[in-house]
């Protein structure tokens, strides 16, 4: 019987040790969509704010 309490031990770190790094790999990925949006979102801004100062020249 301790032998197998053993092995249940074993197999209970191994799981969390799994979710461990689930969970760091899914908050990572989540900061690199984060940073992906949030340059775009910065190209997109300075790209209408460079049209509005063209637009403003001409007129």
């Amino acid at each position: 019987m301790g032998g197998r309490g053993a092995i249940g031990d074993k197999w209970s770190m191994r799981v969390l040790w799994l979710c461990a790094i689930g969970s760091a790999l899914s908050l990572y990925m989540v900061a690199v969509e984060r940073q992906i949006q949030n340059r775009d979102r910065m190209l997109a801004e300075s790209l209408s704010a460079a049209e509005a100062e063209g637009a403003g020249e001409d007129v």
